[in-house]
């Protein structure tokens, strides 16, 4: 009998290409897609004073970019047939306009290629029963910016990775087996054997991010997880 193959890791670019075209930019998108990625990441934010849903991952990254593309305009570009075979890893930042993305999506007929992705539970409650046939993504840790990059806080936050280590593959598995998300989405230090086996055998994904490195993205393949998002997609060319 043969060995099954070895399913081929997801290659994600994280707010499209952002080491290479500013983030959460049509340009970046492009960016993403001439490097070859499988899956396309950007985020969506509530504008501070208004309605409008803007690809941006912070108020202070889109009051900085008075030209900050709007959800609709990102999706009428990603729906050009350029783009076909690409999926989308939407991120909403905050709760409240979920089922705002939902409608987007649905109207533009492109729910079976994307998966939404948040770090509020509430949200992913709201979005499964609005729309069941649209992916979630369960994000983890719950923060606003990496805690890793800053050194005063890093003490703390290598020990509660050590807490997280211990209780999300629990944790993950069950919220996958609840039905509430089909996916997590980890910071790529909370990545060990043990959450890829539980992951699996809850039949769910496992993305890791945000990952700038090339060993660390071989040593993430060969765990085992579903796919890796980076900023730098030009790195998936060492992996053959």
């Amino acid at each position: 009998m043969s060995e099954l193959a070895t399913p081929k890791l997801r290659r994600v670019g994280h707010k499209g290409a952002d080491l290479i075209v500013p983030g959460n930019t049509l340009a970046s998108f492009e960016a993403a897609l001439a490097a070859g990625v499988d899956m396309i990441e950007f985020d969506v934010l509530i504008e501070q004073h208004g309605q409008r849903l803007l690809l941006a991952h912070d108020w202070i990254d889109a009051a900085r970019r008075a030209d900050a593309a709007t959800l609709e305009e990102g999706l009428d570009h990603l729906a050009a047939e350029a783009y076909a075979g690409v999926e989308l890893d939407i991120d909403l930042k905050l709760p409240g306009y979920e089922l705002r993305v939902v409608d987007a999506l649905r109207e533009r007929g492109m729910l079976e290629r994307t998966l939404v992705s948040s770090q509020y539970r509430e949200s992913l409650f709201l979005m499964r029963r609005a729309e069941p046939r649209l992916r979630l993504g369960w994000s983890v840790p719950k923060v606003r910016r990496d805690p890793f990059r800053h050194r005063v806080m890093l003490p703390a936050a290598l020990a509660a990775v050590q807490a997280a280590r211990a209780v999300m593959p629990g944790r993950a598995a069950a919220a996958i087996r609840d039905g509430w998300c089909d996916a997590l989405m980890a910071h790529w230090r909370l990545v060990t054997p043990r959450l890829v086996r539980a992951i699996e055998r809850a039949g769910g994904e496992l993305y890791a991010w945000t990952v700038d490195d090339v060993p660390l993205i071989r040593s993430l393949e060969a765990l085992g997880v579903t796919g890796v998002i980076t900023n730098d997609p030009r790195l998936f060319t060492a992996l053959g």
